[in-house]
């Protein structure tokens, strides 16, 4: 079995993202950087078929240049397109994440940048959502990959919002990437709280800029 232990980690995490609500049976897809030729990749239907409980043998080892499957029982995720837009863009980005996570949608869905309030948040900088492209098109893929290459350059981790889709989260491997989902759903949740706070005249939200965790 190829890329063993790499593929367990994936299975695992993508099962704890629909059991934390960080995905829904509507999609989602994860894949991680192997070596110069493979990535790992989750199997289309992940969420909709299985709920995200599949097994290391159903997670696709796929080839990075001709995008055909090397191993695995299962076929190619459409979205394809938009993690290896990342892969080409940046050597250095190791995993991508996208799910369609409970409170991140609220603002995806809106079409708005997320508020980064929390201090696990603030490495991320602006939480930006990008202009709508189609799910799976090659214009969500040109999307993703026009914004990285005109605002964030090098930068490797990055966390963005899909225009009614849903969130999008690369990082140098798999274990950073899914933290990062994480801590960006829960700013999610605290965001939404803290705007309904403001216009509601409990408290006035002040979206500070911190400089303090943003290098951990």
């Amino acid at each position: 079995m190829l890329y063993k232990k790499e593929r367990e980690q994936l299975a695992d995490i993508v099962k704890k993202m629909f059991n934390r609500y960080e995905t829904n049976t509507a999609g989602g897809n994860v894949s991680a950087r192997v070596s110069d030729q493979h990535i790992v990749m989750s199997p289309t239907l992940m969420s909709q078929r299985w709920h995200c409980d599949i097994s290391p043998y159903q997670v696709l080892v796929v080839d990075m240049e001709t995008e055909k499957i090397v191993e695995g029982d299962g076929a190619i995720t459409r979205e394809i397109n938009m993690h290896m837009a990342c892969y080409r863009h940046n050597r250095e980005i190791g995993a991508v994440v996208h799910g369609h996570s409970l409170y991140s949608m609220v603002f995806a869905t809106m079409g708005m940048d997320m508020p980064n309030l929390t201090e696990a948040s603030q490495k991320f900088g602006v939480i930006k959502c990008l202009d709508f492209a189609p799910a799976t098109s090659q214009e969500l893929a040109d999307t993703v990959a026009t914004y990285l290459r005109e605002n964030v350059k090098d930068q490797v981790t990055n966390t963005l919002l899909l225009n009614r889709h849903g969130v999008l989260v690369t990082d140098k491997n798999l274990e950073r990437a899914y933290d990062n989902l994480g801590r960006l759903e829960y700013n999610a949740y605290i965001a939404e709280k803290a705007l309904l706070f403001d216009k509601l005249g409990i408290m006035k939200l002040e979206n500070k800029d911190y400089n303090y965790n943003v290098h951990e």
